[in-house]
């Protein structure tokens, strides 16, 4: 069997640095474009409301599905997805698998948004990429493993992002 070095270390990263760590990184890099990158940006009508309103709407996706994980007794910390000890699929669940990586997109895109810098929105997609590869995929082999049934039915139920 060939042993791939680039997967070895694709493995080490999955679940180690934590979502909203990440989020505050893309920040700083969405800052450091707009700061270093003044020929990208651009200015939208109204930026402060339609920044405030994703801010807003980013904040209540990761504090909601946080109370939901509470009332079910389950696990909401990201670096340990095999200690889920309850799939929740209601509430905000049945529009999106992952609502609160999803606020955390919606909050990064405010600042973006806020910092009014092409190069600052690039880190919303570089931010959905790595959460995608490096978070959700081994979050969703652990709920596989441990809910079969419930949670295939659940992915049909439910898309990953929206």
């Amino acid at each position: 069997m060939l042993i791939r070095p680039h997967l070895i270390y694709m493995r080490i990263l999955e679940t180690k640095i934590p979502p909203p760590i990440v989020m505050t990184l893309c920040g700083g890099l969405a800052w450091a474009a707009a700061r270093y990158l003044p020929a990208l940006s651009f200015h939208l009508p109204f930026f402060n409301a339609i920044a405030i309103t994703w801010a807003v709407s980013g904040f209540v996706l990761n504090v909601y599905p946080k109370l939901a994980f509470k009332r079910n007794g389950t696990t909401v910390n990201p670096l340990k997805p095999g200690s889920t000890t309850y799939l929740v699929t209601s509430g905000i669940y049945c529009y999106t698998r992952n609502p609160m990586y999803l606020g955390h997109s919606m909050l990064l895109l405010s600042w973006s948004l806020y910092l009014q810098n092409l190069g600052a929105l690039l880190t919303v997609p570089a931010f959905i990429v790595y959460i995608s590869r490096f978070q959700i995929l081994p979050e969703e082999r652990h709920l596989s493993a441990r809910f079969p049934i419930e949670y295939a039915a659940f992915c049909k139920q439910a898309p990953r992002w929206l």
